[in-house]
């Protein structure tokens, strides 16, 4: 790889590490981490948005209903996936969401008959078995770790319902005004569901504060620059760095929380992201040219948020 895609690729893998450091600084409820993180990123979101404000237009009913319903999976993700933070282990969270790219294949399998290789299934096979192995080494931790990875897994779930909703909702509008639209549903129904369960919206000190502005900044500068990659590398590129963020999330979190792994959730992690890369090498052959692809596409082409 190139020593100018290299550089910003590292950044977004740092950037993206950063958002599980954050929630585990925060003692705010989980619901509330993600509300403060949509509104405020579609805060930052609104200069750009209101240069592409004509696009707008071009959103009909159909495709804002899908909008709407893309934004509440969205929800469910960041919700689920940051309180498996509070009840697990950086690394533990962290591996496991980095099985989005085999789960969509399996639910696009199971729901529209989508075909895949023998190897993919294979490497399905390797990375399920390390996610078996990273919660055999939780369960000597605790029960609640266990939960933990349980969110996690269903957020992935959740994330991969958005990507499948989302990813040919709207083919008419730039990746900004899609991620605006999702983020600000996300906020609504996250501020819908803490005013449900009388959740305190204003009573946190500055630090909580100073932990939602970062959540919003600092996950959304990876996706950004991943976006911008576009430009120069495939797709497939960009979803390997997927890989990065539970190494890089994991060492911040020894560094700056003093967590640590045993060697069966090392194991674990191991095959999983070995399943992980056998899965993704092999996509890669089945990717049109990083000439072909776009900077300005959907954010379900483009990855996770």
């Amino acid at each position: 790889m190139k020593k100018s895609i290299a550089i910003p690729l590292t950044v977004s893998i740092i950037a993206v590490s950063f958002s599980a450091i954050f929630v585990k600084w925060s003692d705010a409820p989980s619901s509330i981490l993600s509300m403060y993180r949509m509104w405020f990123a579609c805060f930052l979101m609104l200069p750009i948005v209101w240069i592409k404000r004509e696009e707008f237009k071009r959103i009909g009913r159909r495709e804002a209903r899908l909008l709407v319903f893309s934004g509440l999976f969205l929800a469910l993700h960041f919700a689920l996936w940051f309180e498996s933070l509070k009840l697990t282990t950086v690394a533990s969270s962290t591996i496991i969401l980095a099985l989005q790219p085999l789960v969509s294949l399996a639910v696009g399998f199971a729901l529209f008959r989508e075909r895949t290789t023998r190897a993919s299934i294979v490497a399905l096979v390797v990375a399920t078995f390390g996610v078996m192995l990273i919660g055999w080494g939780d369960f000597g931790l605790s029960a609640q770790a266990i939960r933990g990875d349980l969110l996690s897994f269903l957020c992935v779930i959740a994330v991969v319902g958005y990507l499948f909703i989302g990813q040919n909702a709207v083919k008419k509008v730039s990746h900004w005004i899609y991620s605006f639209c999702v983020f600000l549903s996300a906020a609504v129904f996250l501020t819908l569901y803490n005013l449900a369960t009388v959740q305190p919206f204003f009573d946190y000190p500055a630090r909580e504060w100073g932990v939602f502005v970062l959540l919003a900044i600092v996950p959304t500068l990876a996706h950004i620059i991943n976006n911008w990659l576009l430009n120069y590398v495939n797709a497939t590129t960009i979803s390997m760095s997927i890989l990065g963020e539970p190494v890089g999330a994991s060492l911040l979190a020894v560094w700056l929380l003093g967590e640590h792994m045993t060697w069966i959730q090392i194991g674990g992690g191991i095959l999983v992201l070995a399943g992980m890369s056998m899965f993704l090498i092999r996509q890669s052959s089945g990717v049109r040219p990083a000439s072909a692809e776009s900077s300005d596409v959907p954010a379900g082409k483009a990855g996770t948020l």
